[in-house]
């Protein structure tokens, strides 16, 4: 054995961390300087209260209109043009002034199906509108 040399298997092995620290920072740092956070628009729907009781009984009328899942527009149990929605709101707010009505949707019908009849609700002076899904 030669007198100047060590044994290597004495030494512990160590590994430098500091580059793949570095790495990792720089990465985390991209990818949050690089991030969007959108926040997804929607209607926010005013729910109310679930309750067991029956509603208070009125003496205004109320006018269901139902929309199927193919987006058709019924009222009464008789199909209906979107464009007809106005007259017969008209005509149900003419007999009785305290009309309100109740949109039943189906919950794979479209939203523009929801906001074009009640466009025409409001057109014809009914401002009593209440959205409900369909079980």
């Amino acid at each position: 054995m030669a007198l100047g040399r060590r044994k290597i298997a004495d030494e512990p092995a160590e590994i430098d961390m500091t580059p793949m620290l570095d790495v990792v920072f720089i990465l985390l740092i991209f990818f949050v300087v690089t991030a969007t956070f959108v926040q997804e628009s929607g209607i926010d729907i005013n729910r109310p209260p679930i309750t067991d009781q029956p509603p208070p009984e009125q003496q205004s009328r109320t006018l269901v209109f139902r929309i199927a899942e193919d987006n058709g527009v019924w009222l009464e149990g008789r199909r209906i043009d979107v464009r007809s929605v106005r007259a017969n709101v008209e005509r149900a707010h003419a007999e009785s002034p305290q009309t309100s009505v109740i949109i039943e949707a189906h919950p794979r019908s479209k939203t523009a199906t929801f906001v074009l009849i009640s466009d025409q609700i409001r057109e014809a002076g009914v401002h009593d509108i209440a959205l409900s899904t369909l079980p």
